[in-house]
């Protein structure tokens, strides 16, 4: 009997060197070939996306330089200069002013009427020459006194704010050995300071300012009196106690009274009422003038708040406020100064006037032209169109222009070296070709319909960079000419309404790139087809891994049977080897 070779037989059922799980993942990496390529495809369409994103943000930079050309005052824009140097003048020349050189020579400036109320309008600082009962803390003068020492004749004099202003001539007489006696007149409201020979007032080391309180100065001589009346009133008091010299009276039984100043009224009350309330009531008010208190001649002035030869219209009852402010029309030592008109000529012809400084087209006949003059002088003022502006906005167009040619050629290229074919993201893309193409055409063409001297953009000295797509200002002097000689032209080249070289292209953008802020545009559509193309993919890419993963399953699953066949067959290949040799040996 021929024996059975049972380790062959167990070897080759078992299988122990087959790697089946390689196997496995070896066959779905094979199965999986056209996910991998769903991917690329996927890529590149993102690519494609991406370029096109690019693009539409050059574009819109482009529809925005294309707006800026169409901006109202842009072409109409003006400059103005004087020809002084460092000219005070402000000078303004509006959207549209009538270009030219003008020479303004203003032989008078406007000013003010104003009216100066009577002067010393307050009490005296005493009812009589006595003024042993007046203390320095409460003389009131317009600049309250101070203590330390003051000089006189070379000798000092200490004063305290306890001491009365007799005490201070008494120690003006002690300082001196009595060569100098002071004195004060309450009719006349001054201190005097008398001596036989000069008497010489200050010293650099004064602590005081007694003498300047008193309005008193060097003369040159032996007499000296206060320079003006030294009652001062106050202001902040109610008017009933605010030292005026003339009482108000015209008031009713509350203390009311009204006054007003060119038609409008003014109302006080004595009681309640301070000198400092009624001046900011009159400047607030409609009236038109400034009131202020002029301390150093104690009087009321009004100043008219516009320049010219106008006067001011006064009325109250008499005995009122403007009585006893002095600023009545009736009161004695009031004065009006009547204001100025300007004088000026244009260009030397006739003199013209204005109530006014600030000479506008309503006096000049210069359309769009201000001048506000604060000198007498002659200036020659230049309005011109305002190139420089104009020229940014063109330049800042064609900067554009040329960025979006050169994305396009950049993203659509093909170049080829050594036989070698190299695309770029948008290679072969038409419709990307096509909007350069259009791009150039209506950039070169020419506007119809217009009676200027610009109708295309070659008029302005702009052309393209000889065979390139790319444009440039090929001639400045053209263009130069054109913005200052023909500024109207240029305008309606550029902004008339319906067939205006903006117009053309911003309408041509806005069909590639959408209006901003939508994606209504042909690059937005496009790349809408793209991405929809992606979902679309994604879906398929799902598909397959579901169909690989129950593939797999179903490999696994077999591969996983055999080998609980091949673990059966060897148990029971074991068993009859196992029998075998219990036989073999028995025989």
């Amino acid at each position: 009997m021929t024996a059975i070779n049972t380790t062959s037989i167990a070897s080759s059922l078992t299988g122990s060197t087959f790697d089946w799980q390689s196997f496995v993942e070896t066959i779905i990496q094979l199965d999986s070939a056209p996910i991998t390529k769903l991917q690329n495809e996927q890529s590149i369409n993102s690519e494609k996306v991406s370029a096109l994103a690019s693009l539409r943000t050059n574009f819109l930079d482009l529809q925005t330089a294309t707006k800026a050309l169409n901006a109202p005052g842009l072409f109409t824009g003006r400059t103005v200069a004087s020809s002084t140097s460092g000219s005070s003048w402000n000078l303004t020349a509006a959207t549209g002013a009538t270009a030219g050189a003008y020479t303004f020579n203003v032989t008078q400036l406007a000013t003010a009427s104003k009216r100066n109320g009577a002067s010393d309008i307050s009490a005296p600082l005493n009812a009589t020459d006595n003024v042993s009962g007046l203390t320095l803390a409460t003389v009131p003068t317009t600049t309250a006194i101070t203590a330390g020492n003051f000089t006189v004749n070379g000798a000092a004099v200490t004063i305290a704010l306890t001491d009365s202003l007799q005490d201070v001539f008494d120690k003006i007489s002690t300082a001196t050995g009595g060569t100098v006696t002071a004195s004060y007149n309450h009719l006349t409201d001054k201190i005097s300071f008398s001596s036989a020979s000069e008497i010489v007032l200050g010293g650099a080391n004064d602590t005081s300012n007694f003498l300047a309180a008193a309005q008193l100065a060097n003369n040159g001589s032996g007499s000296i009196s206060s320079a003006n009346s030294l009652g001062a009133a106050n202001t902040t008091a109610t008017l009933s106690s605010a030292r005026l010299k003339n009482a108000i009276t015209a008031v009713d039984g509350s203390g009311a009274g009204s006054f007003s100043i060119n038609g409008v009224a003014i109302n006080y009350n004595v009681n309640t009422d301070s000198l400092s309330s009624i001046i900011s009531r009159i400047n607030s008010s409609t009236a038109g003038v400034t009131a202020s208190y002029d301390t150093a001649n104690d009087r009321m002035v009004l100043v008219n708040n516009a320049t010219g030869d106008t006067g001011f219209g006064l009325s109250e009852t008499a005995g009122g406020f403007l009585d006893a402010v002095g600023l009545s029309m009736s009161s004695s030592g009031a004065a009006t100064s009547r204001g100025k008109n300007a004088l000026f000529t244009v260009n030397g012809g006739s003199t013209l006037t204005s109530a006014s400084n600030t000479l506008t087209s309503a006096v000049t006949g210069i359309t769009g032209l201000t001048v506000k003059a604060n000198t007498e002088s002659a200036q020659t003022i230049t309005v011109a169109s305002d190139t420089s502006a104009m020229k940014t906005a063109i330049q800042d167009f064609i900067d554009k222009y040329n960025v979006v040619q050169s994305s396009i050629d950049l993203q659509t290229s093909i170049t080829v070296n050594s036989g070698t074919v190299t695309t770029s993201t948008l290679s072969g893309n038409q419709d990307v070709d096509r909007w350069a193409s259009n791009l150039r055409s209506k950039v070169f063409g020419s506007i119809s319909g217009l009676s200027g001297t610009v109708s295309r953009l070659a008029d302005l000295g702009i052309d393209f960079n000889g065979s390139s797509s790319m444009l440039s200002v090929k001639d400045s002097t053209k263009l130069d000419n054109a913005l200052a000689n023909k500024p109207a032209d240029v305008e309606a080249f550029f902004t008339n309404s319906t067939t205006g070289f903006a117009s053309v292209m911003d309408t041509y953008l806005t069909s590639i790139s959408g209006t901003d802020g939508t994606s209504t545009g042909a690059v937005s559509k496009m790349s809408d087809q793209l991405l929809k193309s992606n979902l679309s993919i994604d879906t398929q890419i799902a598909q397959i891994q579901r169909q690989l993963e129950s593939e797999k399953a179903r490999l696994i699953a077999g591969f996983q049977a055999m080998q609980t066949a091949q673990q059966q067959a060897k148990s029971m290949i074991d068993t009859i080897t196992s029998a075998f040799k219990t036989s073999n040996s028995s025989n």
